[in-house]
């Protein structure tokens, strides 16, 4: 996480949000995209939104989970291309100090190191994409449809592509793009894009079940643990075991290792600090 300091970041709460409705309860910070009347498609000023969120509950380990969910009948159209080429209207005011360099929404999902659970309720198109890839877990309604529509416009799916790449086999991957199918919620599921499909008046109830049964888990762990997954990428082959056994010293001398023992022998429900 460098597009903000920590001390940027952990403002949050002062900050003026134009497109992201944002609120942190029990530990858990829940992100909900707000720009129904354009389908929640992201401008400049709604991704640096989103990354700066991110960045905070990177930063705050009082964050334990992130729920990722959005206002009207589509969960995200993507990128706001208008926007994109300086045709958009004037944005609501926003706060959010400008990012040290651009906004990657992919990097800045692999940088959360935390459990981050995509509630989709509608269709996910195009750049949205990006969003639902950076979940760790992504809960999808029956009928939902996803759908990569940028060859009908001339574009490739650029960055989509690569966050695709580590979820499904290539040739699915490249047939989504070229083809620009949409696929349905089952199918999504098949290929590893969601992880859970429910009916629709089962979506909140299997969101608030996922969250409830991570935080009984030790936040710390989890949290190093995705640390390791994804520093693990840029890590030699040959050198994987000895890095990630350098990297369970580190979880095994944390506070909530040493709850999760005691708690273990003393045969009682280990109480998590995040430490």
């Amino acid at each position: 996480m460098t597009l903000y300091t920590r001390e940027q970041a952990l403002q949050l709460k002062q900050q003026t949000f134009a497109y992201l409705k944002v609120e942190e309860h029990d530990h858990v910070l829940t992100m909900t995209l707000n720009r129904p009347e354009k389908k929640n498609a992201m401008n400049p000023v709604f991704m640096n939104e989103i990354v700066y969120t991110l960045n905070y509950a990177h930063y705050n380990n009082d964050v334990w989970a992130v729920v990722l969910r959005a206002e009207g009948n589509v969960f995200c159209a993507g990128a706001d291309l208008k926007s994109f080429a300086g045709q958009g209207a004037d944005a609501p005011v926003s706060t959010i100090p400008e990012p040290s360099h651009g906004a990657v929404l992919g990097d800045a999902f692999n940088g959360l190191h935390k459990p981050c659970i995509a509630r989709v309720h509608g269709n996910v198109y195009a750049g949205g994409f990006l969003l639902v890839c950076g979940c760790t877990h992504v809960i999808v309604a029956e009928g939902v449809q996803f759908s990569l529509p940028e060859v009908k416009r001339g574009i490739w799916p650029m960055q989509v592509m690569a966050s695709l790449k580590p979820i499904m086999p290539a040739r699915k991957l490249l047939d989504l793009c070229m083809r620009a199918r949409a696929i349905e919620a089952a199918e999504a599921l098949e290929l590893g894009l969601a992880t859970q499909v429910v009916a629709a008046d089962k979506l909140d109830e299997a969101v608030v079940g996922l969250v409830a049964e991570l935080k009984t888990l030790s936040p710390t762990a989890i949290r190093l643990g995705l640390k390791a997954w994804n520093e693990l990428k840029s890590v030699p082959e040959a050198e994987h075991h000895p890095y990630l056994i350098s990297q369970l010293q580190e979880i095994l001398g944390t506070q909530d290792a040493a709850e999760g023992l005691t708690a273990f022998i003393e045969k009682r429900p280990p109480v998590w600090t995040g430490k």
